[in-house]
């Protein structure tokens, strides 16, 4: 009887162990597919009847565009290495789990395309405030996939402390918490909005502060 059991349980830990890798690898596509569609937005010289001797009236003409891109770009590389450190954290994962991260998953295709209205309809409060929201919002859930994986350790690697668990939960805050902070400055102007992702630099700066302080109390 307890030779079946320790084959059951074998056999289960197989199980999961290899969900999460599936999981991980269908993470890994989408996000590689997402950074390739946004990297193909960017303006075609042939579109934009663009000769080499004026290179500089086209990037000055594209620059809302450029802008645009590159934004996208980054935000979707930095969400792409948070989702690496928080899976490598990770020892198995389930059903609830899986279903927050296809959640991501689908917001993040939002975001792209909220990128593509953006660049095919032209930059506007809406597109850009479109734009935060969906960045939040796969923000958002990559940090509900966290708590829900660290909460009383259901899914955490044995070798993970609580503590350092908090920790990353903090620290996956900051980007959500910039898009929000964007998110009004949508309805102020195109320049604006485009300088207030730079608040997270220093929203990563006071959450690291924050978890020091909570590390020496």
């Amino acid at each position: 009887m307890k030779a079946e059991n320790k084959q059951e349980d074998s056999a289960k830990n197989r199980r999961v162990i290899l969900q999460l890798a599936r999981l991980e690898t269908l993470t890994d596509v989408v996000f590689a597919i997402v950074i390739w569609r946004i990297f193909v937005l960017i303006p075609k010289p042939e579109e934009a009847n663009w000769h080499w001797d004026h290179i500089g009236s086209f990037l000055t003409s594209n620059i809302l565009t450029f802008a645009l891109v590159i934004i996208g770009l980054a935000i979707t590389i930095i969400y792409w290495l948070q989702n690496n450190a928080l899976f490598g954290n990770l020892e198995r994962t389930d059903s609830l789990h899986t279903a927050i991260s296809i959640l991501q998953l689908f917001f993040l295709l939002i975001f792209l395309y909220s990128i593509r209205l953006g660049v095919v309809l032209g930059a506007s409060t809406a597109t850009r405030a479109f734009e935060s929201s969906a960045a939040a919002l796969v923000g958002i859930a990559s940090a509900a996939g966290w708590y829900y994986a660290m909460k009383n350790r259901r899914l955490l690697a044995s070798d993970f402390t609580q503590q350092d668990a908090n920790a990353l939960l903090d620290r996956i805050m900051a980007e959500p918490i910039t898009a929000i902070i964007t998110l009004p400055c949508a309805f102020i102007g195109p320049v604006v909005w485009e300088i207030s992702w730079l608040s997270y630099v220093l929203v990563a700066s006071v959450l690291k502060r924050r978890r020091r302080g909570k590390n020496h109390s």
